[in-house]
């Protein structure tokens, strides 16, 4: 299933400045030839993770051949190792030591997750992306509490599968981390913070979707990942990922803020779906702060 995307008009925000502005125009016009030509790819994106995601969605591969592609990579493979023995994944604190029973324990959906994230992190230490260590940390933090909320949410307040919350809560903001990386080579862009903010709210949903369409990621994600800022959506009949994910950015983007909360609790409909008013919200953020903190910790 192809999302349905209508990109914002080439320039459509830009800097005040001059030269700022030129820059931010040509820049949103790669931005446009991109995304319309197919060619959304994020550069340095480790190879090792799209042989990952296409042994998991082959139904015919076993564990030994899962096992065999993550341990062609030690660094992923450790990851993964890392991550089955946290707290979130071994409540029991029984160590595994070898990657069949990381694999086991965790489960397709967690092994997905896991590739994922490390494609993140191996991205953030890429050469090109020098001197934007700030922002490429803001994103990773940003990516990593939004995961764990809608993991968080989906367990507690939905059915829907909190494995996949959490995979398409990660994936949320890969699109603003695409668009770094092309701003990367313009660095002047980031001169004017305003423009810049304005480009990447305009353009990275539909790059998100684009990008993982392109990898093959399962349409349910890429529909809500696509729509993960819809604060309109229905809210009749039973809550869906995409509502899930709506509530999770918002919890993420606006704890500690009352009065933006209140705000949004009065026009959010999936935040109505789920039944929660500021009140609900606030508890269930208390309640849940040691899970969600829990679960950060197990992405690294």
């Amino acid at each position: 299933m192809q999302a349905q995307r209508t990109p914002p008009a080439p320039g459509a925000h830009v800097g005040h400045d001059g030269a700022e502005q030129d820059v931010a125009f040509t820049f949103v016009q790669a931005l446009a030839a991109e995304l319309s030509g197919g060619k959304v790819e994020l550069p340095g994106f480790p190879h090792i993770v799209m042989r990952v995601q296409r042994v998991l969605s082959d139904e015919k591969a076993d564990a030994t051949k899962v096992v065999r592609v993550i341990g062609s990579d030690p660094v992923l493979a450790t990851q993964l190792i890392r991550m089955a023995n946290s707290a979130a994944l071994n409540p029991g604190g029984t160590p595994v030591t070898d990657l069949r029973a990381a694999v086991t324990r965790v489960g397709v959906d967690t092994v997905r997750t896991a590739t994922i994230a490390f494609a993140i992190q191996q991205l953030r230490e890429a050469p090109a992306l020098r001197g934007l260590e700030m922002q490429l940390g803001v994103l990773w933090r940003r990516s990593v509490q939004v995961a764990a909320l809608c993991c968080v949410v989906a367990r507690r307040l939905t059915n829907v599968n909190p494995d996949t919350a959490l995979l398409a809560g990660l994936l949320q903001g890969i699109g603003r981390l695409y668009i770094l990386t092309r701003a990367s080579r313009h660095r002047s862009l980031f001169c004017d913070a305003t423009a810049y903010q304005a480009i990447e709210q305009d353009w990275h949903l539909s790059i998100a979707a684009a990008l993982l369409e392109n990898w093959g990621i399962a349409d349910e994600i890429v529909q809500a990942v696509h729509e993960s800022e819809s604060v309109e959506r229905d809210a009749r009949g039973t809550p869906a990922l995409t509502d899930v994910l709506v509530v999770g950015t918002l919890l993420a983007e606006l704890n500690g803020d009352a009065a933006a909360l209140a705000a949004q609790v009065e026009c959010a409909k999936p935040l109505q779906r789920l039944r929660l008013d500021q009140q609900a919200c606030e508890r269930f953020l208390a309640e849940s702060a040691q899970e969600v903190e829990t679960l950060r910790e197990a992405q690294g």
